[in-house]
């Protein structure tokens, strides 16, 4: 029998299915400016990249999506539409670019839609209809999961590390790093994403903020880049 069946919530291991390559958000044509920054020659090896992506993770968008994750993650388990609709007013305001709102927007709205396709909820329902046609992705994420009872610190660390992975995939398509050298980044990148997960749910929204300058630059300058594999 299916979840939608027999009434039954999914567990952690749903967010292998919701944060896998193969789920339906287009994640995979998205890179977060690493193409300008691999064509400006700011990431041209392995220790760059680790560089680049440690910052964007702990001082950038990642610590910022996790910020509002946990707090869409709070008004799911309280039920809380509007408070939803408040996060996700904040968190599409905050994008830099009109390249990094159509990333996080386009990856939001289309994990709602796959999310209630196939784990079906009257919450994810009722959010879709209130919300606007612009939902950012950690939002979208952090209210199916606890709509699903899926632990918030599973999701916490899921959420970032798997934003990490997708990041390093990209790298490996556009600068000259193979795929075991895009492996030990990730590995090495792993302490410092489990342990901002582990500082997130002491955050407020009055902490969000962001000091990647340079990568949003780089969004800005993307947009007019000649050769373009990424849509950011």
């Amino acid at each position: 029998m299916t979840m939608a069946e027999t009434g039954a919530p999914p567990s952690a291991l749903a967010l292998f299915a919701w944060l896998s390559p193969g789920f339906p958000v287009g994640a995979y044509a998205y890179s977060h400016a690493l193409e300008w920054a691999a064509e400006a020659g700011d990431i041209i090896d392995e220790a760059s990249l680790e560089s680049w992506l440690r910052d964007l993770m702990l001082l950038g968008f990642g610590r910022a999506d996790g910020i509002l994750l946990a707090h869409a993650y709070a008004a799911g388990a309280a039920g809380d539409v509007p408070a939803l609709a408040q996060v996700n007013a904040r968190a599409v305001a905050l994008s830099p670019t009109a390249e990094l709102r159509l990333e996080t927007c386009q990856q939001g709205r289309s994990f709602l839609d796959a999310v209630r396709a196939a784990w079906p909820h009257g919450g994810l329902d009722a959010a879709a209809a209130h919300l606007p046609p612009d939902v950012a992705y950690p939002v979208a994420v952090g209210y199916a999961a606890a709509l699903h009872a899926v632990p918030r610190a599973a999701v916490l660390e899921a959420f970032l590390f798997a934003v990490t992975q997708t990041l390093v995939s990209a790298a490996l398509r556009i600068a000259p790093i193979g795929q075991t050298a895009g492996t030990r980044v990730v590995a090495r990148l792993m302490p410092a994403v489990q342990a901002l997960a582990g500082d997130i749910p002491t955050l407020t929204l009055d902490d969000l903020g962001t000091a990647t300058f340079r990568a949003d630059l780089g969004s800005m300058r993307h947009e007019t880049q000649y050769t373009r594999l990424f849509r950011s």
